[in-house]
């Protein structure tokens, strides 16, 4: 808020303290009602085991954090989480050569580190090894990067006012769980959304998959990178990964290709999409139970670009964490750990267009009844399959890709 400069006038001034005073006023009728609502959420507490003492220590003072974003405030613009820019990243911006190649070396380094680690997580959990120390890089930068916020109050602000109120209500529970099963307060460290240690596990996660892979009788996600990984695999084989299968193949993509047919639900063996013309990159001979897999097609820019097959691992992964572009990154860097080379085919120079701008399309899209997922301003593969359906009925060239000129077409 400004404070009283030179020059103002006696009005000016009034109605500045006016200002000052509602804003006080404000501050002071929002501290009651968190704390209210922190009262509300002791018996839960109380019930998963919290004590007293334990539930007073962690909320005493807490105030709510509203610079975080992903919050429902009324009257106040949304703030979009960290991310997600005016203009939504295009593959090519978000997976960079340059960082492949840095994570990469240090994630061969590590993966003769924990050689013996990674063996023993792969026997017990049917997960490589390549594969968790590509989701911890991707997670933490294997541990180097310092999460900025406290989770209690992340988690407590986000059940109070967030737009998952339900869900992150859970979350922060089990947050005070685990300060009352003896997890230290400092490590509860988090991004925006809550998620805590190496490899970024949510607290009710952390009950369902954390691992005492090093013996010393507790499960450590912050310090332990044996318990960390384990977890980790421990997740992945619990949302259904598939052991000794891949988590996509690239592939490239004939001409005829249909763009608009690239969704989880339209699924062949992977033979029968080799006879229909996709080939494998980079050499790849595969075996006859990688020929019957079934698969899905994603093509991330459209018809632009790398194209991919895509069995179940691709999804676990994605169950994981829900995003093409995450699933894509972790995916291809446990590749090139494992010594694989960059994608075969270029990300192309498309431009993306503004994320309200894919919005209104999707808004268009919808109204049309051609989609029918959430409006948020990501070409993910829904999106993407829609527009290719709008293209193939208007007559348009159909590439599945958002642009200017279809948008201007839909808005005729």
């Amino acid at each position: 808020m400004p404070g009283i400069k030179p020059g103002m006038t006696k009005n000016m001034k009034y109605a500045l303290a006016l200002i000052v005073v509602f804003f006080a006023c404000a501050l002071a009728r929002a501290e009651p009602a968190f704390d209210a609502f922190l009262q509300l959420t002791w018996p839960d507490a109380q019930a998963l085991g919290v004590s007293r003492a334990a539930f007073d220590a962690a909320t005493r003072n807490l105030e709510p954090d509203l610079s975080l974003p992903d919050l429902a405030i009324p009257g106040r613009p949304e703030k979009a989480p960290p991310g997600q820019a005016e203009f939504v990243q295009t593959p090519g911006q978000y997976l960079k050569e340059t960082t492949f190649d840095r994570l990469a070396a240090r994630g061969q380094q590590l993966s003769l580190q924990y050689k013996d680690t990674l063996a023993r997580i792969e026997k017990e959990f049917g997960v490589p090894g390549n594969v968790v120390l590509a989701i911890w890089a991707r997670e933490t930068d294997y541990g180097g990067y310092a999460l900025p916020l406290d989770a209690i109050r992340t988690l407590a602000t986000q059940a109070y006012t967030g737009k998952r109120k339900d869900f992150f209500r859970n979350e922060f529970l089990h947050a005070l769980k685990m300060l009352q099963d003896g997890v230290p307060r400092a490590d509860m460290r988090s991004s925006w959304g809550g998620a805590l240690g190496m490899t970024q596990f949510l607290p009710s996660e952390f009950y369902k998959y954390g691992v005492d892979f090093d013996g010393d009788g507790r499960a450590d996600i912050w310090h332990s990178v044996p318990d960390a990984l384990a977890s980790a695999a421990k997740q992945l084989a619990g949302k259904g990964w598939q052991a000794g299968e891949r988590w996509a193949y690239e592939v490239r993509a004939p001409q005829t290709a249909d763009c608009s047919i690239g969704v989880p639900e339209v699924t062949m063996p992977i033979g029968e999409w080799l006879k229909r013309g996709f080939v494998p990159t980079q050499g790849r001979q595969l075996g006859a139970a990688e020929l019957a897999l079934p698969a899905s097609l994603l093509q991330p820019e459209g018809s632009y670009g790398p194209a991919f097959l895509t069995p179940k691992n691709y999804y676990v992964i994605k169950d994981y964490n829900f995003s093409d572009l995450y699933v894509l990154f972790v995916g291809h860097l446990s590749d090139r750990i494992a010594g694989a080379r960059a994608f075969e085919t270029p990300w192309s120079k498309n431009a993306q267009l503004k994320t309200v701008e894919v919005e209104t399309m999707q808004k268009r899209l919808t109204a049309l009844g051609i989609y029918k997922d959430k409006i948020d301003g990501k070409a993910g593969m829904l999106t993407r399959a829609a527009l290719g359906a709008y293209q193939k009925k208007n007559g348009l060239k159909v590439d599945c890709w958002p642009t200017a000129a279809v948008l201007d077409h839909m808005r005729r």
